[in-house]
């Protein structure tokens, strides 16, 4: 089966991974929302941000830039927001005439663009890093322990469980067809687009009914043996002095950053 299509926990000893699961979660979402919080334009509060990240980087052993190599690629989500530099008054930085509109572009609306960009990029950061040194499962029991809704985390944890069996029916039918399709004598391999469309239709489809019929095999397996919605673990997650002392550093640290965010 191939796992390592979704799953980007890197196993390490350190004491980002030792941490309970339930702290760095708390962690991350409170960064989030702090970085929400903080002013535009806050810059220094912003680098100060960044410092955290990449200590967390360095205390987790996976590099300092491991998390800012990977946080470039979900940026471009963040260009959603370029409409602000044209929405937002103040003071104005010239004008552009596209088609039958008019641009204008204003100091205030570049300040809040640029700092939307780099909320986002700092808040994927975290979440990488909590994905990287935090294993799924936990990831699961934490939601549970913090008392997220149990129907909620048994959709999410059925819905990464069986995207890698459906990615090896993927791999299955991507070799079914390449065997099948050497092309004919006089003609390009694998044949026209038309026959490239039907056959990625076929595809789909078959991909459809093998995974429902998958799923209702999965599922009286799963009744057979015992399951009641319940989602069990083999590791104990209690709360240690550790775990404590890095939740209030974190919070002190980042009511600091607020300070510095608000405070010009």
């Amino acid at each position: 089966m191939h796992d390592n299509v979704f799953d980007r926990y890197h196993f390490k000893q350190s004491l980002i991974h030792r941490l309970d699961p339930r702290v760095k979660l708390v962690v991350t979402v409170v960064f989030i929302l702090s970085n929400a919080l903080l002013p535009d334009g806050a810059w220094l509060a912003f680098a100060f941000c960044w410092l955290l990240i990449l200590a967390c980087n360095q205390l987790a052993k996976l590099g300092l830039g491991y998390s800012l190599k990977r946080s470039f690629v979900a940026l471009p989500f963040a260009l959603a927001a370029i409409t602000a530099i044209f929405s937002i008054p103040g003071k104005s930085l010239g004008e552009w005439h596209f088609l039958w509109l008019t641009l204008v572009p204003t100091d205030a609306g570049v300040l809040r663009f640029v700092s939307i960009l780099v909320r986002s990029w700092l808040s994927i950061q975290m979440a990488i890093l909590l994905v990287a040194t935090t294993q799924f499962p936990d990831l699961l029991h934490a939601f549970e322990h913090l008392r997220v809704p149990r129907i909620l985390t048994t959709i999410i944890a059925f819905l990464y469980r069986y995207m890698f069996v459906l990615t090896d029916e993927v791999f299955r039918l991507l070799r079914a067809r390449e065997a099948r399709s050497a092309g004919l004598p006089g003609q390009k391999q694998g044949g026209s687009i038309v026959w490239r469309a039907r056959v990625t239709g076929n595809m789909v489809g078959q991909l459809f009914l093998r995974s429902y019929e998958r799923s209702d095999r999965i599922y009286n397996a799963m009744l057979s043996r015992g399951y009641s919605g319940e989602l069990r673990t083999l590791h104990a997650h209690n709360m240690i002095r550790s775990d404590w002392l890095v939740l209030n550093a974190t919070f002190g640290a980042l009511v600091l950053i607020q300070l510095i965010g608000w405070i010009r």
